[in-house]
């Protein structure tokens, strides 16, 4: 049975409509840290260490792709939700242009600037060969990266989750195989790691795009469209709380990596890089959610269908809080077991790598109403409101915390930093829902 972002939504209607899009995040998190699992475990400590600590740029300039995909699904719904469906095929097409320009402009301004950038962020004599040629091998394909982050967001719209959803179990697979191929057999280090994620990124930014490109069954497709500059600085400003938030992570993370380095060398920026990956894993569910439901919102939001806008928002909160508690307890009990997956090798990262992650874990009670509240507040097309809360809860709270504890708890303070930021954040969250109730009616 077919589900139309017009329908009522129940609790069992509502997760089969978003739980390809979840599985997709999650999938795309477990195909994104394997090049981490094979590079520490047959290339070593010090290479997964200079991986880890490129990574965060990789990611920030990617970032641009979720601005657009998520902003503009956003404007696209309420648009569909408004009757003029051919306007919002002239909008999605505007903004694919839009992505593809960028990702060629910001590849090679990071290919040109890619060794004074590792050397900002502390990569010593040990790692930052390790860390140009990862970064300057993975950034030529940051376009279709772009593309493919964008293309998460667009194919719910399109009413096309499960398109999304095999797209990236493709992608997955494709890198997965590759890694083990180019790294494994091959010893190609981390060059073999890069070329793999840029082949899976390819695929991934360039299926969906050969789809839209011809005569479809979804609610999108590419025409002809003429440049809309208002209608994509609304995209952007719509999506700026998400753009923000993977920027702030990106930013965020090479604060934690300086920090680790700082305090214990690369064994820090390891154990953080084991972190991240099982957080990726973890977060999948919210953030799967979030881009799941947000073209839904959008569309009853233009519709000017209040019923149902106050039934998604108390079922949201619902998903929300039961998962909470869920991810909390798992991040806590699997630590150990996780760790052991990437540096088992090494008893003192294993131990230091276990530890930060039960306190990270901390952050899952909280963080998913914060993500759920930016991406609400985004497919009612208020960018600012759902910018203010990316940027306190990844950005300016982080940082602070991430500054000061350590002075107090040390490395502790390091990984409680993120739970300190989540839980000041949401009280924030909880004063926008309430002081907005009225002017959108979803309370």
């Amino acid at each position: 049975m077919s589900i139309s972002l017009s329908d009522h939504f129940g609790f069992r209607r509502l997760l089969r409509f978003v739980l390809p899009t979840i599985i997709m995040m999650i999938v795309t998190s477990v195909y994104s840290i394997v090049d981490g699992f094979f590079v520490s475990n047959i290339v070593g400590k010090n290479a997964f260490a200079a991986v880890n600590l490129i990574m965060p740029v990789l990611m920030a300039l990617g970032s641009f792709g979720f601005m657009i995909g998520t902003g503009g699904s956003a404007l696209i719904a309420k648009t569909l939700g408004e009757g003029k469906r051919q306007k919002a095929n002239e909008y999605f097409t505007m903004l694919i242009e839009a992505v593809v320009v960028m990702g060629i402009l910001l590849s090679a301004l990071g290919f040109a600037f890619m060794r004074p950038i590792a050397a900002a962020l502390g990569a010593n004599a040990a790692i930052i060969d390790d860390c140009v040629l990862y970064g300057r091998t993975l950034i030529v394909g940051n376009t279709f990266f772009m593309l493919q982050n964008s293309f998460q967001s667009f194919l719910v719209t399109a009413e096309k989750p499960k398109m999304g959803l095999g797209i990236s179990v493709i992608a997955g697979l494709t890198n997965i195989v590759l890694d083990f191929l180019l790294i494994y057999l091959f010893k190609m280090g981390v060059f073999g790691a890069a070329l793999a994620t840029i082949i899976s990124q390819t695929a991934g930014g360039l299926v969906p795009l050969l789809y839209f490109s011809r005569k479809n069954t979804s609610l999108l497709c590419l025409v002809k469209a003429k440049p809309d500059f208002h209608a994509l600085g609304q995209a952007c400003l719509n999506g700026s709380s998400e753009m923000l938030t993977n920027l702030s992570t990106s930013v965020v993370g090479m604060l934690y990596n300086f920090q680790l380095i700082r305090i214990a060398a690369e064994n820090g920026v390891a154990a953080y890089g084991v972190i991240m990956y099982v957080n990726f894993v973890f977060m999948g569910f919210f953030f799967g959610y979030a881009i799941g439901s947000a073209p839904i919102i959008g569309y009853h939001y233009g519709a000017q269908n209040i019923a149902e806008l106050k039934n998604l928002f108390r079922k949201s909160l619902i998903i929300t809080a039961v998962t909470a508690i869920i991810m909390t307890v798992s991040g806590i009990l699997l630590a150990t077991p996780l760790a052991r997956l990437f540096v088992g090798y090494d008893a003192e990262l294993l131990a230091m790598t276990a530890t930060g992650m039960r306190l990270y874990a901390l952050s899952f009670l909280l963080c998913g109403f914060n993500i759920f509240g930016s991406a609400f507040f985004t497919a009612l097309n208020n960018g600012p409101v759902s910018a203010l809360i990316s940027f306190l809860r990844t950005l300016v709270i982080q940082v602070a915390a991430i500054l000061i504890l350590p002075m107090v708890l040390g490395m502790n303070g390091i990984w409680l930093a993120i739970a300190v930021a989540e839980g000041l954040t949401v009280i924030v969250t909880a004063f926008l829902f309430v002081k907005y109730r009225k002017k959108y009616e979803y309370a």
